[in-house]
């Protein structure tokens, strides 16, 4: 599928760069003239992804984490990615509740979270070690269908 347009940045994996990434993202989606809701709901997800490098990928000391985000006709693909120590089990990190953090208060609920605002989560390992998760949000009313970017 052609790419219609693109933009990537990089930050450190650092709590106070979140609402960076989230606004980042959601300006860069305006053109496309999604619905509050659709909006909303992205940076719902990213706020969850971008959350959850800050907190699991680099337990000694701060990386950086990279945002991706390309239109593909009327889906807006997210990759949020980081070169942290990963997860060891894709499936257990899934599940509701679960976290590796419950001394730090932490409800396990990201990935649920990201599920229910958009319209599609994978996991990917990045390369050797990280972990990339791939968001996509199909937006009902873009304005892709009656422009090109």
């Amino acid at each position: 599928m052609k790419t219609n347009n693109y933009m990537e940045v990089r930050f450190k994996a650092e709590s106070v760069n979140e609402s960076f990434a989230r606004v980042c993202v959601a300006s860069f989606c305006l053109p496309l003239n999604p619905t509050i809701d659709e909006i909303n709901d992205i940076k719902t997800a990213v706020s969850e992804a971008v959350t959850n490098c800050v907190v699991h990928a680099y337990p000694k000391g701060a990386g950086d984490v990279v945002v991706r985000v390309e239109f593909e006709g009327k889906d807006v693909m997210i990759s949020v990615s980081d070169e942290g120590v990963g997860i060891k089990d894709f499936e257990q990190a899934r599940e509701p509740f679960y976290t590796t953090k419950p001394d730090e208060e932490r409800s396990g609920m990201g990935f649920a979270v990201m599920e229910s605002f958009m319209d599609g989560v994978q996991l990917q390992k990045n390369g050797e070690k990280g972990l990339k998760v791939v968001l996509r949000k199909t937006l009902r009313h873009s304005a892709l269908s009656k422009q090109s970017c």
